[in-house]
Parts: C-alpha cells; sequence; structure tokens
C-alpha cells in the first residue's frame, strides 16, 4: 500500500478535479482528503440535482468549507434509474468542468460503492471513456476504493486499494459536520453512519491504465 504523502504531495498536484453523481458524494468518500489539503485547488463537479434548490444550496455552502469551485449538472436521478447515455455523461462532464486539464481526476468506481446505485458507476464509466480518448487530460485518476460486501454491512474501505488514508479525529469531524450539518443527514442515516474515518482509493497513472 503506498503512502498518501508518496502519491500527493511529491506530485505537487495543483488543480484537482473530484467528479462524482450527486452532491455530498464528494464529501462522503473524499471529503477528508480535500480537508487535509487545503493548499489545492479543487474543483468539483456533480451531474445531478441542480434543479433541487435545497440540495444545490446546500452542496455550495460544502464547497465554501472546502474551499473548493463547485459545479452542477442535471442529469435524471429518478428513483428508477434509468440508464444515461454515456456519451451524454461525457459532454455533461466536460461542458462543467472549467479545465479539460487536471494534475489529479478522482471519480466513482465503474462498480459504485456499494450494491448499488447506477449513477455513481455511469459517472466513473465516463471519466474513464473521457480520459482514455484524451478529452480530459490527467496526470493521474483515481476511483474510490469502497465496498459493502453486497450489502452484508456499511460501505467500507477496501482493503486492497492503492491508497488509504486514516483520517485524523479532528479532519473525520469537520466531514461528518460537512454530511450532518450542511447536506443535514440524521444520525441515523445511511451517510451519517457510513462516514469513512479510513478513505481509500484505486490509482491509474497513465491513460493506458484508466
Amino acid at each position: 500500500m503506498a503512502k498518501e504523502e508518496d502519491l500527493f504531495r511529491i506530485h505537487r498536484f495543483t488543480n484537482c478535479a473530484v467528479v462524482v453523481a450527486h452532491p455530498d458524494d464528494e464529501t462522503l468518500w473524499a471529503g477528508g482528503l480535500m480537508l487535509m489539503h487545503p493548499e489545492a485547488k479543487w474543483t468539483v463537479v456533480t451531474i445531478c440535482r441542480k434543479s433541487d434548490a435545497e440540495r444545490a444550496a446546500k452542496f455550495f455552502n460544502a464547497m465554501e468549507e472546502f474551499n473548493a469551485a463547485g459545479y452542477m449538472g442535471d442529469m435524471d436521478d429518478g428513483p428508477e434509474q434509468n440508464p444515461l447515455d454515456n456519451g451524454e455523461v461525457q459532454r455533461t462532464i466536460m461542458g462543467l468542468l472549467p479545465l479539460d486539464r487536471f494534475d489529479v481526476v478522482i471519480t466513482h468506481s465503474t462498480f459504485g460503492e456499494y450494491t448499488r446505485h447506477l449513477r455513481h458507476e455511469e459517472t466513473a464509466q465516463a471519466v474513464m471513456r473521457l480520459r482514455r480518448a484524451e478529452e480530459l487530460s490527467a496526470g493521474q485518476v483515481w476511483s474510490f476504493a469502497y465496498e459493502d460486501g453486497g450489502q452484508k454491512y456499511l460501505p467500507r474501505a477496501d482493503k486492497g486499494a492503492d491508497l488509504q488514508i486514516g483520517l485524523p479525529e479532528g479532519i473525520w469531524q469537520r466531514k461528518y459536520d460537512i454530511i450532518t450539518k450542511i447536506y443535514g443527514f440524521s444520525e441515523d442515516s445511511f451517510e451519517a453512519k457510513t462516514t469513512p474515518r479510513l478513505e481509500a482509493f484505486w490509482r491509474f497513472g497513465s491513460a493506458g491504465q484508466a
């Protein structure tokens, strides 16, 4: 398992993007990393919920906590989870990102973080295809590395992940407060109970690997 300093500080990442399906995904799966690295320029893109005024307001309040630039799309996120056209997802992502070159792009796993949310998987697939097509340039792509044992337990860091970061208590508490106080999830919600103390990522170093 690589050390966090090896993969983040030595590469001196400056422009960092987090591309997710929903507002709060950025906090749940990578919020600790963002809080631990305020020196980076963070951009967060969510492909859904722009027209949800309440959720959008919470998202931008969270961005203030991260000192990040946030951009929202409005792709279908109905309970039916009808599949999206991947080309449309790609166009949405590229239309929202303010740059086409980042030092690192962090997104969902193509397998998702739990069983199962199609939008997470579609977002990851779109980012990986954009990377392979060289439409989105990134020194590295990281994907969230969590699993729930097929719904046997709450999502937790994958033990085999390339990068695992144990969050200091103060950082975890700030992350938890964003989930509960800004996004407003109750203490007995899935989100609050899940909020990982150990963040984990798979790392892809070159376009060919992604």
